[in-house]
């Protein structure tokens, strides 16, 4: 970022969460009615969203491996568990920043899905109950090469674009590994650095906070095109107009890979 570029943009590298701060509201642990069978009461248990840090769940170890394109949707609020058939460990919204919760799928077992979680640490999961989801396949697919620092986007086998963008310093970082696509925001300010963000299942690996909000990663414009090919972000990926465009029209939940 040049040095003396305003003072608007210079805080926005990482998803400005300050501007979505009020949906972290009933973000901390609070009793809530779980979705699949009988109503159960659970008291305490923390939310799976991205202003959250999850314990007692597993990792996904196959952090490059290709994801089959399932995703499912909660239509509300399900219960989250480090393996079938234990005990609730966290629950899972229906919605989050503003939009619908659509998490891809990393392991099936008869009656239960295991999922990426939008919460700290990177890359973790949890089982889920299958009955009452919404299921989906979604073909597309966005993979960011840091070395070459290139985007590309496809649809099952056709390549629907690549563009130079521009990723994370060396202090800062893009997290590597596979990850999906949380949400579609529109920035209310008319000057916002970029007209949509798309904020996704991971989090800046070296900042715990930035912008008044947990250091979430996400695809952005940036009005300066000189920064594309360059290692100058807080962590997020700022992506050509174009580009922009065409992440926009993506189903949630879509997979993303960066890789090295």
């Amino acid at each position: 970022m040049p040095l003396d570029a305003p003072r608007r943009l210079i805080g926005a590298a990482l998803v400005a969460m300050s501007l979505i701060a009020s949906t972290s509201a009933g973000v901390a642990a609070s009793p809530v009615t779980l979705a699949a069978g009988p109503s159960v009461t659970a008291t305490a248990l923390p939310k799976a969203t991205t202003f959250t840090e999850l314990s007692g769940l597993p990792q996904d170890t196959d952090t490059y491996g290709k994801l089959s394109g399932i995703v499912v949707h909660p239509a509300r609020t399900v219960a989250v568990y480090a393996h079938p058939g234990g005990k609730p460990a966290a629950t899972l919204p229906a919605k989050q920043l503003g939009s619908q919760t659509w998490v891809p799928v990393v392991e099936a077992r008869k009656g239960w899905y295991r999922v990426l979680l939008p919460s700290k640490p990177n890359h973790v999961t949890g089982w889920i109950k299958a009955k009452g989801l919404e299921k989906a396949r979604s073909r597309y697919r966005a993979i960011v090469k840091l070395a070459t620092r290139q985007l590309t986007v496809m649809n099952a086998s056709k390549k629907l674009g690549t563009w130079t963008v521009a990723v994370g310093g060396p202090e800062t970082p893009t997290p590597v590994g596979r990850t999906f696509l949380l949400a579609l925001m529109s920035p209310k300010e008319k000057k916002a650095y970029s007209p949509l963000i798309l904020p996704l299942g991971t989090h800046s690996p070296t900042l715990d906070t930035f912008g008044g909000g947990p250091g979430t990663v996400a695809f952005h414009g940036w009005p300066d095109r000189k920064v594309f090919g360059k290692a100058v972000t807080h962590g997020c990926i700022r992506v050509p107009a174009r580009a922009l465009k065409v992440l926009a029209k993506l189903p949630l939940g879509t997979p993303v890979l960066i890789a090295p």
